[in-house]
């Protein structure tokens, strides 16, 4: 009897009002506008707010009213040459990375692998090891659920590729694969169906060092070679689903890691000093907007952007972080804000955004 009475209690808990006396629609409008960094303290209160904060409708509400918040998820490599994740509330009184805890013990050792989000979720793709040809296999965590759980195989298996996110799909393309692999193949992930779908074009680069979506079509480069400096790109025009060589100006200055901001690509030049580089396209040139402190600055780095702001994270996730509605310079050092890196030299692999 005990235990029937226990799910009676659970059964009307799951279907009860949100808050006792108040049309569920007005308890959303006023749930919906707490902090998310007070969601996890929401889902403690009883079972029905549990699940409020981690279905679609919490998700899907705050982004129709422009409640949500983005936080940046890094991927590293720590010095055990293990994965880890991290998080940061860049909004935050007190900005500092937080480790995210229960990775996937199976790539946990993986290297190439690949990093990418789409909804509340983020995607671990791929990747191989010294024992291990590359996999197909794949990984999701639910940013609301704040768990780990087995995703929708690839439709190939690859590491060291490219990933991006287009049209509410995920792209991984190129890098490098079994001996079964086609090289010159890309993979498309629809989340309503749940699959992968295979597709193959010879313009496709499988030795990917960067990527980024510029005006609506995904742009892939290859490093310069060591006999020569030129840099090579491709584009995918999603129009008629096929790859084309990239504009050579604008990619003779994509000498970094890569973020664009409303629309306008910038680039961090580390080959002597660290400068942030802007591509005009009106006027076809490249542009420095300055350069950055050494002493803030811990390349490798990698760029993300959430709104306006650029931030610049390296080894040890030491974080440089400025507005380009504000850039200022003083002496050609750019005017920033910092975050104090980790107790440690983790490597940054790479940085999502993900709003909730």
């Amino acid at each position: 009897m005990e235990g029937g009475s226990e799910r009676i209690s659970q059964l009307e808990e799951s279907q009860g009002p949100l808050i006792c006396g108040i049309p569920d629609d007005i308890a959303l409008f006023c749930l919906a506008r707490v902090p998310r960094k007070y969601h996890t303290v929401l889902k403690c209160v009883c079972r029905r707010w549990r699940d409020l904060v981690c279905n679609a409708e919490w998700h899907a509400y705050r982004g129709k009213h422009n409640l949500s918040e983005t936080w940046i998820y890094a991927l590293c490599r720590d010095k055990f040459e293990r994965i880890c994740c991290y998080v940061l509330d860049p909004d935050s009184s007190r900005r500092s990375w937080k480790l995210i805890q229960g990775l996937p013990p199976r790539c946990l050792k993986r290297k190439g692998i690949g990093f990418e989000a789409l909804g509340k979720k983020l995607y671990l793709l791929g990747g191989c090891g010294w024992s291990e040809d590359a996999t197909d296999e794949a990984y999701c965590y639910d940013i609301s659920s704040n768990s780990w759980t087995e995703a929708a195989s690839l439709s190939t298996a690859r590491c060291y590729f490219a990933c991006e996110v287009l049209d509410g799909r995920i792209y991984a393309i190129g890098g490098l694969g079994s001996k079964l692999s086609d090289p010159h193949s890309w993979d498309t992930f629809d989340p309503h169906k749940n699959s992968w779908e295979s597709h193959s074009d010879g313009n496709v680069i499988p030795d990917v060092e960067d990527s980024i979506v510029l005006d609506g079509k995904i742009y892939i480069r290859c490093g310069a070679s060591s006999v020569s400096s030129h840099v090579y790109a491709v584009l995918y025009e999603p129009s008629n689903g096929t790859w084309q060589h990239a504009d050579a100006d604008m990619v003779s200055g994509w000498r970094g890691p890569a973020v664009v901001v409303d629309g306008t690509l910038y680039v961090l030049d580390q080959s002597s000093g660290t400068r942030l580089m802007m591509w005009q396209k009106d006027k076809r040139v490249w542009v420095a907007v300055g350069r950055l402190s050494a002493l803030l600055t811990r390349p490798p780095c990698r760029l993300v952007a959430t709104g306006k702001r650029i931030f610049i994270i390296g080894k040890g996730l030491s974080t440089v972080v400025f507005d380009i509605d504000k850039t200022g310079n003083m002496e050609g050092v750019l005017v920033s804000s910092s975050i104090p890196r980790i107790n440690s030299e983790d490597d940054i692999i790479s940085c999502k955004c993900v709003a909730l």
